[in-house]
């Protein structure tokens, strides 16, 4: 089996988490040179901006990076679903004078397809990142043609052997601590979801690739934690969030910075999938996993009037303020100077001691 530092082609195992909406290929470039591997998240960059992105990363890193998409199937539309939601909207609507008949439908996120694979194909990534599972297998062969190394989140042991049984190079260990969307694609039970601290070592025994630990890992502590647990790597995301390179909006910054960090929740209202983000007041007063929201993406474009008109009055209470559990490692530091901290969890020291020699630490 070959090691994640040898697929990866870094100088540590740490990749920087894919995050649509809150960062664009600057935030990438700058774990790229530190080290790490930086992400371009693909799920909302339409074919005219994803390749001015793509020239932006080559020319400011000479390293390897990471392209994610989403895999999900799109949903047949549901008028009677649509409709009970705008209906459960309707009195946000009114307060924010906003006429629903002008609020528009449509999805929004599109899946990993052969004409997005046109445009990234001339520029030969060298990791290519999945969420909601893998692409239709003639894609994906497609993908692995180019040489690019394929990983795919897992946030069940059942999850992560499908993955490796139809192509994955290396699995995303996602504990339910991650911010953002779940990657779960064989199941919508969430009393499967688990910690990263039982998900991780399960995977571990269960594959035979590397694997990535995600969810939770805030500094240097809790990367040298995933690797005493027989993590390969880790992926973080959140702590990244108040980096400047980061498009992460003002709300959200300081949403991260605040008390109110401390409270996440999954939710599906903002696109109709569970993902996680901080606690806010139509989390509150819709309930977070309403099975009213209709399914992913489609519930993102009903909500998108609500959001921009209290964005516009300073207020997140209808944003999707994506974090994980752990947001204390969020840090209005340049991205290198992150990326060399959570690096230093890498180092041989206590926890990878007490792993290898299965003895006590002494104090």
């Amino acid at each position: 089996m070959k090691t994640l530092l040898a697929l990866l082609g870094t100088e540590f195992p740490l990749i920087q988490a894919p995050m649509a909406g809150a960062q664009g290929s600057a935030l990438a470039i700058a774990v790229c040179n530190a080290g790490g591997l930086g992400s371009l998240p693909g799920a909302l960059l339409s074919p005219e901006a994803l390749p001015v992105e793509l020239k932006t990363l080559c020319l400011g890193t000479s390293k390897p990076w990471n392209i994610n998409f989403f895999c999900h199937q799109p949903p047949a539309p549901d008028a009677s679903r649509e409709a009970r939601w705008r209906a459960a909207l309707a009195p946000f609507y009114a307060e924010a004078g906003i006429d629903p008949g002008t609020v528009p439908t449509g999805a929004g996120r599109t899946p990993f397809s052969h004409a997005l694979a046109d445009v990234i194909e001339p520029f030969c990534p060298p990791v290519v990142s999945f969420h909601f599972g893998l692409p239709a297998p003639e894609l994906l062969a497609r993908v692995k043609g180019w040489g690019s190394v394929v990983l795919s989140s897992a946030t069940t042991v059942d999850e992560a052997r499908w993955l490796v049984a139809h192509g994955a190079d290396a699995v995303i260990a996602q504990g339910i601590e991650a911010g953002g969307h779940r990657g779960m694609f064989m199941t919508e039970d969430l009393t499967t979801q688990m910690g990263s601290l039982a998900l991780l070592p399960q995977i571990v025994a269960a594959v035979d690739v590397p694997v990535i630990a995600a969810g939770g890992i805030a500094d240097a502590a809790g990367v040298a934690a995933a690797m005493a647990l027989g993590a390969a790597g880790v992926q973080v995301g959140t702590a990244y969030l108040c980096c400047p390179q980061a498009t992460t909006s003002a709300l959200h910054r300081a949403a991260l910075q605040s008390p109110a960090a401390h409270h996440t929740a999954l939710t599906t209202l903002f696109t109709g999938r569970p993902a996680r983000g901080i606690v806010n007041r139509v989390m509150r007063e819709l309930g977070a996993l309403n099975p009213v929201a209709p399914a992913f993406p489609l519930a993102t474009a009903a909500m998108a009037p609500l959001r921009a008109h209290w964005e516009a009055q300073g207020s997140g209470d209808f944003s999707p303020l994506w974090s994980g559990q752990n947001a204390s490692g969020c840090q209005t530091i340049p991205a290198a100077e992150l990326t060399r901290q959570l690096a230093k969890g890498f180092e041989p020291g206590v926890w990878l001691q007490a792993r290898w020699s299965c003895q006590p630490v002494s104090a």
